[in-house]
C-alpha cells in the first residue's frame, strides 16, 4: 500500500501513516535518511542533495538550466557565475557528483551551444577534511584527489561553507559566485526513528542490538540509515548501501527464525570493500587487501555494479547503455522538466 508513515507505536504495535493506521507482528523500519544542513534548513531550496529519483531529477534540471541561462546572457561575470558549480561535501556522493559535472562541461554538451563553451565550466568541490574520501585508504584519498584535478575539477580542502544564498556562497573569507551548488556534506535519519521511544544518537540513527532489534521489542528491526550498530571495531557501520543489503538479508531471515519459535540471531557484517567512481576510466577501489585506481577501479565499478542488478535483462541492457555512453560520450537524456522560462530569462 502506498502511505507515508508519521510514527510507529511499539507499544500497541501500530504503524501510523495519517488516517491510515497499520497493526503488525513484525516489522523492520528501514526509512532512511536525509540531507542534514547543520542547523540551515533554508540551504536546502538552494543546494539540493541526492537521495532518490527526485532529486536527481531536480539537479538534472539545475545543471542544463545554468548553461541553457549562460546562453542567453552577454555579461562576463554573470556568465562566469551561471557555470560554476559547487558541490559541498568531498565523500563518495561528492567525488562521484563532481566528476560527472566535469564530464558533462567538457564532453557531452560540447557542442550544444552557439555563443558558450561548456568546457570552460568551474567545478568546485569543497571538503572540510583535509582530503577527499576521508574513509578511504590515503593513497586512494590522493589518487582520487589528483583524478579529480585531471578532470578540471577545482578541489578546496580543509574549508566550510558558511554561508548560502542565491547568489553563491560564502567559504571562509573568499565569496564564490555560482549558480549551481549541490549539497553532499551530511545526513540526519528519518524522524520515524524517534517515535519508537528508544535512544537515537546525535543524527537520529536508532541504536539497535547486536540482532538489529531494539530493546524490550524483539519484534521490531531497525536497518539501514537509520539504524546505528556497532561493529566490530567499536564504530558505527557506515550508510552504505552494502551495509543495508545485508542487515535486510539477515532481518528477513530473523523473522523466519521467530515464526519458526527461535531467537533472533546476531548480525554480522562482511566488509567486501569500497569504491567511488570519479569519471570515464576514474575511480578508486579499496577491495580490503587490494587497492586499485584509475581503469582498473573504474572496470572493477563497473562489473560490481553489474553484477548487484536484479535479472538477466537489466544486467544486459545496462551494459549496453553504458558501452554506448563510453564510446560516444553520450551521458543519456538531457530533458528539462518544469517550468523554465523565468530561469532562462536574461536579467533586464
Amino acid at each position: 500500500m502506498l502511505a507515508e508513515v508519521q510514527s510507529v507505536d511499539v507499544n500497541t504495535r501500530v504503524v501510523h501513516a495519517g488516517d491510515l493506521n497499520v497493526q503488525y507482528d513484525y516489522l523492520i523500519l528501514a526509512t532512511g535518511a536525509r540531507h542534514s544542513y547543520f542547523g540551515h534548513p533554508e540551504w536546502e531550496r538552494l543546494a539540493p542533495g541526492l537521495k532518490s529519483l527526485e532529486d536527481a531529477v531536480e539537479i538534472r534540471r539545475r545543471i542544463l538550466m545554468a548553461f541553457e541561462y549562460a546562453e542567453k546572457i552577454s555579461d562576463p561575470g554573470a556568465r562566469a557565475a551561471a557555470m560554476t558549480f559547487v558541490i559541498i561535501g568531498g565523500g563518495p556522493t561528492g567525488v562521484e557528483m563532481a566528476g560527472a559535472i566535469a564530464e558533462i562541461a567538457r564532453h557531452t554538451l560540447a557542442r550544444d551551444f552557439r555563443h558558450i563553451d561548456p568546457s570552460s565550466a568551474r567545478v568546485v568541490l569543497i571538503e572540510g577534511e583535509p582530503q577527499v574520501l576521508a574513509a578511504f585508504p590515503e593513497d586512494l584519498r590522493t589518487s582520487a584527489m589528483k583524478q579529480l584535478q585531471d578532470l578540471g575539477v577545482e578541489v578546496r580542502t580543509g574549508v566550510h561553507a558558511t554561508d548560502l544564498t542565491e547568489a553563491g556562497l560564502r567559504v571562509g573569507e573568499e565569496f564564490i559566485p555560482c549558480r549551481v551548488k549541490i549539497w553532499a556534506a551530511g545526513n540526519n535519519a528519518s524522524f520515524v526513528g524517534k517515535s519508537l521511544g528508544v535512544p537515537v544518537d546525535r543524527v537520529g540513527r536508532v541504536v539497535v542490538q547486536d540482532d538489529l532489534t531494539i530493546p524490550g521489542h524483539p519484534e521490531v528491526q531497525v536497518i539501514g540509515d537509520l539504524a546505528n550498530f556497532i561493529g566490530k571495531d567499536g564504530k558505527s557501520l557506515p550508510g552504505v548501501s552494502p551495509v543495508a543489503m545485508q542487515q535486510g538479508r539477515h532481518a528477513a531471515r530473523n523473522i523466519m527464525n521467530m515464526i519458526e519459535g527461535r531467537k533472533p540471531q546476531r548480525f554480522w557484517y562482511f566488509d567486501k570493500g569500497s569504491m567511488a567512481t570519479i569519471g570515464r576510466n576514474k575511480a578508486v577501489a579499496d577491495l580490503r587487501l587490494l587497492h586499485l585506481s584509475g581503469l582498473p577501479a573504474w572496470v572493477a565499478w563497473l562489473f560490481v555494479h553489474t553484477v548487484f542488478l536484479v535479472g538477466f535483462r537489466n544486467r544486459v541492457v545496462v551494459l549496453f547503455q553504458w558501452a554506448w555512453a563510453y564510446f560516444t560520450f553520450n551521458k543519456g537524456a538531457r530533458l528539462i522538466t518544469r517550468n523554465f522560462q523565468a530561469e532562462t530569462r536574461p536579467p533586464a
